[in-house]
């Protein structure tokens, strides 16, 4: 026999008021058709609970006990890379059986959600100590120290950028239809290598890299650039220059031509690029470029400059007077990657 459907809470509010003005269950059964043993429970659970309105369920018991629920959450932290399959199985090895859904239901009320891992650089436990050096030494350095720097760094951008993500909206089985797919290009349609230096006044130059950089191409990008943009961005004569420590800029030949023209260079920690907020800049830049879809690589080059000088100097400003957040992000990650 099939469950019967609930009767609204109308009818039920009317079963109530029927019995308090005298009449029996019988009398109300008959009048509204309904069930004398229904009329008799409602009446009941009113005089009961004060209300017509169905009280929550307590549903089936849980598979997971509190404490088989703590135990697989301690797994799945100490285990973050584990899969759900893994987990059931385990809980299997251990005479509990559950299904992925039960599981993935169980991390979710603890807050626990599927994520895809970021790529960030292998921190081995010197770099975490001089990444922690640099915060230590530069944490009582104010907004007019970080104002004097010229950020520097190099980056690739591919023609279609075939790492970005695009998302439709689509039904079950529409997803190969070409209006929900994005088409790609064997590795990205081609890319161009750019270096480029900003401070908190602004873009610096945005020099384009042929081939593969050596030492020798960088120190030209240096003596045709470096002090020309510290000029236009009115460093003045205080200005500390910023590098990773990539081995064609710590080269023997680029930091003797540095010593001699004078220019004060920030010792820098390795594996550190979320300490440079320069790769925030290639972000926005990356964004607003493939917004204009470039067709070919000159195309490319020539929307990079473009957006490159559009960005707004007061942006700039921005992101190196918050400049002292990265540090304490460091600091409390006890010099592990943050999310800078």
């Amino acid at each position: 026999m099939g469950k019967s459907k609930e009767l609204s809470v109308d009818l039920k509010k009317r079963i109530i008021d029927l019995n308090k003005s005298g009449k029996s269950l019988g009398a109300i059964s008959k009048q509204l058709q309904v069930p004398r043993a229904t009329v008799q429970t409602i009446i009941r659970k009113y005089k009961v609970h004060g209300t017509v309105v169905s009280l929550p369920r307590s549903g089936r018991k849980r598979k997971l006990s509190h404490a088989a629920e703590r135990r697989l959450v301690r797994m799945v932290k100490s285990q973050p890379r584990i899969t759900k399959k893994q987990v059931c199985k385990d809980l299997e090895a251990d005479g509990t059986q559950v299904s992925v859904s039960t599981v993935k239901r169980v991390l979710h009320r603890h807050g626990l959600r599927g994520c895809r891992a970021r790529k960030k650089p292998l921190l081995q436990k010197r770099h975490l100590k001089t990444r922690l050096k640099f915060a230590a030494d530069h944490m009582d350095k104010d907004k007019t120290f970080w104002r004097k720097v010229l950020w520097s760094d190099e980056t690739k951008i591919e023609l279609f950028g075939h790492n970005t993500q695009q998302y439709v909206w689509r039904r079950k089985g529409e997803a190969f239809n070409p209006r929900n797919t994005m088409p790609t290009v064997k590795h990205g349609g081609g890319s161009i290598m750019l270096w480029g230096c900003f401070a908190a006044s602004g873009t610096g130059s945005l020099q384009k890299v042929n081939g593969i950089m050596k030492k020798e191409d960088y120190l030209q990008i240096l003596q045709e650039n470096l002090k020309p943009s510290a000029r236009r961005l009115g460093l003045g004569r205080s200005w500390v220059f910023q590098q990773d420590n990539d081995p064609k800029h710590t080269s023997k030949v680029v930091k003797e031509w540095l010593n001699q023209a004078g220019i004060k260079v920030l010792e820098w920690p390795s594996q550190s690029p979320d300490l440079n907020p320069i790769e925030n800049m290639w972000t926005v830049l990356k964004k607003r470029v493939h917004a204009r879809k470039p067709s070919h690589l000159a195309e490319l080059h020539q929307f990079c400059q473009e957006e490159w000088s559009n960005i707004r100097p007061e942006a700039c400003q921005e992101l190196v007077d918050g400049y002292q957040k990265r540090l304490v992000a460091v600091k409390m990650a006890k010099g592990h990657v943050t999310k800078y």
